[in-house]
């Protein structure tokens, strides 16, 4: 499935571009995303979604593909897979700046998501219109993220929430530079998103569409669970 959105942000295109190559500032800016490691060029994290009462977690990981700062363009490739399921989810994204002047910059963001499982299922076809409306919210959150002067600079983790090993105890001890060169890998605090609810954001029209297939997908969760409970009471 390929998409196309365009969002514009009230910030310069230096501050837009940094933004997008730090993983760590961006990651919070898209709902229902969570970071919690990095090791090396290595981004991992969880993706949060449902569809009525339907949840799947996507957890995997991003990588640059590509950052050039002369087209400032970059491309990300991410991978994830559900952790109570069988669905995948893989997205190539190319993000490509433009100065606007005036402080504004257009985005334009291309994506090749390839999606199966359950939300598959259910969502496909509600997919395109959340991923306009999920750019729209990111854009907010990106203008408010480079209004914050103090955000600007960037996120420290504190040395208790990397990752413990002995270059964290090396950390603890002053020695940064061991910590370096021994791991890569720490961990990242940040708050647990709430799940993107595709109906929900998709809106009325939408979601009359696809009601016939949530309301189905509704009936067979709710006699998992009546079984569930059965199959329980009978152990």
């Amino acid at each position: 499935m390929e998409m196309s959105n365009e969002i514009e942000v009230n910030a310069s295109v230096s501050d837009v571009w940094q933004a997008f190559n730090d993983v760590e500032r961006i990651a919070p800016c898209l709902p229902g995303a969570q970071l919690t490691e990095i090791e090396d060029e290595e981004y991992r994290g969880v993706v949060k979604v449902k569809v009525g009462p339907v949840n799947a977690q996507y957890k995997g990981k991003a990588t640059f593909v590509e950052r050039d700062e002369d087209t400032l363009k970059v491309v990300i490739l991410a991978e994830g897979r559900e952790t109570r399921g069988q669905g995948n989810a893989s997205a190539q994204i190319t993000a490509v700046l433009e100065d606007l002047g005036d402080e504004r910059t257009k985005v334009r963001v291309d994506t090749d998501l390839k999606i199966t499982g359950k939300v598959a299922q259910i969502g496909r076809n509600l997919i395109p219109d959340v991923s306009a409306k999920i750019m729209g919210q990111f854009a907010e959150n990106l203008e408010a993220l480079l209004s914050d002067t103090d955000g600007a600079n960037g996120s420290e983790v504190p040395v208790d929430d990397v990752a413990s090993d002995p270059a964290t105890a090396a950390n603890a001890n002053g020695d940064s530079s061991q910590a370096q060169s021994e791991s890569g890998l720490r961990s990242v605090t940040s708050p647990e998103p709430e799940a993107v609810d595709l109906l929900g954001v998709a809106g009325a029209p939408v979601a009359k569409r696809a009601a016939p297939v949530a309301a189905g997908m509704v009936f067979l969760w709710l006699l998992r669970r009546i079984f569930k409970r059965r199959n329980k009471k009978s152990a």
